[in-house]
């Protein structure tokens, strides 16, 4: 009597797990040790949550420090994801950029620290750094994907109610990929640390709470029918 073998069914195989944070020397934390953040779920979070990059490039042998939007894809090709940005294609930093190392920071001012001196004065805020290679993305689909990004990163929601962008449109803006392999990031809450001698002198210590607020949204003179939900609800969030 025969017994039929059962073909095995191939296992997926797992998505590889993302690098710890802080993976090169020139991403580790020196000085404020103490505000070192590990969990690269943290970076992530983070990183929906803000709004403004800059990023820092050398061009023409000087420095030059920009903001600009961005989004995040986790699922990008590049190591433990991509950071997009992207601008036009006359903008010399961004000519500058592909194949050079760049400098991709996000911070958020949470609050202001009154310390009892001025030494101990302070600023609450999350910081992050990414350091890489940046790619110049030209596949056109990806390059779609990530100026989709940008725009619900935003907006959330907000590409899928939009005109597919125009040749024209495409070809006149330059999108940027940077992996999210190398990075750090530092957060600091909470009063001052003062020194007692001043805590007992009756000076007074806290800190004032910061945070961004978005108001009503605001129709364009010739805008036609009711704001749409994803902008309200963007307002509201």
């Amino acid at each position: 009597m025969t017994t039929a073998v059962q073909p095995s069914t191939p296992s997926t195989p797992s998505p590889p797990s993302p690098s710890p944070m802080e993976p090169t020397r020139r991403t580790t934390v020196g000085r404020g040790r103490e505000r070192a953040v590990a969990d690269r779920d943290e970076l992530h979070a983070f990183l929906a949550d803000g709004m403004v990059a800059h990023l820092g490039v050398v061009v023409g042998g000087h420095p030059v420090v920009l903001p600009t939007a961005y989004a995040v894809d986790l699922e990008g090709p590049d190591a433990d994801g991509t950071l997009y940005v992207h601008g036009s294609v006359a903008a010399g930093w961004l000519r500058a950029a592909p194949g050079a190392t760049v400098c991709v920071t996000v911070t958020e001012l949470d609050g202001l620290v009154a310390g009892r001196s001025a030494f101990h004065h302070s600023m609450n805020y999350r910081s992050a750094v990414v350091l890489g290679t940046a790619r110049a993305v030209e596949d056109p689909e990806e390059r779609q994907r990530a100026l989709d990004l940008i725009v619900d990163h935003m907006l959330p929601g907000r590409s899928g109610t939009l005109r597919p962008s125009t040749r024209k449109e495409l070809a006149a803006t330059a999108v940027l990929a940077v992996p999210l392999h190398e990075a750090s990031m530092k957060a600091r809450a909470g009063g001052p640390g003062d020194e007692p001698s001043d805590v007992a002198a009756g000076v007074w210590g806290g800190h004032l709470p910061l945070r961004r607020v978005v108001g009503e949204p605001v129709p364009d003179a010739d805008a036609a029918g009711p704001v749409p939900d994803h902008l309200l609800a963007r307002a509201r969030r």
